[in-house]
């Protein structure tokens, strides 16, 4: 069993703690509960990666921009009716690196992301044409966002409608509206990018999207869907639909 935990730990690139060690080794047909994998985890030294304590501040006045739609709805019962999106920052030896994701709130799953120099409309217009392509939905989806100008840009919200796609605001200054999207680039950061030194922005992005999509869409365990992973989560659904 020993050898058991130190491959997943290994697998999982040191980002299970010992509710997720526990559903990978009930999977595996070990009978085992969790104070004892939790012995053992300390026993064999193996510490998951934790993310750092995040402050957020207080939005002093409700947004004006856009309608919050989502309203903290952030565990809806069929794909494609609740997106989010954000941009975070990754340093890197040629300056700072910008990605943006979008994610379908039923099943946490990063569906598209995008890279760029610059923290512009054209790269939130560009990861939303690549939800959209990814997806092929056909209206009858809410995005939201906070309010930042990448996405209260005209061509930004032009590409909404051309889609059929609603517009949502977190309140301003309130990252809470926007949890699971904040919860993804802390869990990005915490489990990969703050253990990496990147010499330039090739490297980070080659490193970023291993993380995505074999890893975190593929293989990382979610409590919120039952302790199995977004694809897992999608196909669970497509079978019972």
């Amino acid at each position: 069993m020993e050898a058991a935990i130190k491959h997943i730990h290994h697998e999982m690139d040191a980002t299970y703690g010992k509710r997720r060690m526990l559903s990978e080794l009930l999977d595996l047909g070990f009978n085992i509960g969790i104070e004892k994998v939790r012995r053992l985890m300390a026993r064999l030294g193996l510490v998951a990666k934790r993310p750092k304590p995040h402050r957020y501040p207080a939005g002093k006045r409700a947004s004006i921009i856009s309608p919050n739609k989502l309203n903290r709805q952030f565990n809806p019962e069929k794909l494609n009716n609740y997106w989010s999106g954000d941009i975070t920052y990754i340093r890197t030896g040629q300056g700072w690196l910008y990605l943006a994701v979008i994610l379908d709130l039923c099943s946490r799953r990063v569906i598209s992301w995008a890279f760029s120099d610059k923290p512009n409309s054209e790269l939130t217009t560009r990861v939303l044409r690549l939800a959209v392509q990814k997806r092929q939905i056909k209206g009858n989806v809410i995005f939201h966002s906070d309010q930042g100008c990448q996405y209260t840009s005209d061509s930004f919200q032009e590409s909404l409608k051309e889609n059929g796609i609603e517009g949502s605001m977190s309140r301003a200054g309130n990252c809470l509206d926007n949890a699971v999207t904040e919860r993804f680039f802390r869990s990005l950061k915490s489990e990969r990018v703050n253990y990496r030194r990147y010499g330039t922005r090739h490297q980070a992005i080659s490193d970023i999207i291993d993380y995505i999509e074999p890893f975190y869409n593929q293989k990382r365990k979610h409590l919120r869907l039952g302790n199995i992973s977004p694809v897992q989560y999608e196909h669970k659904l497509q079978k019972t639909a």
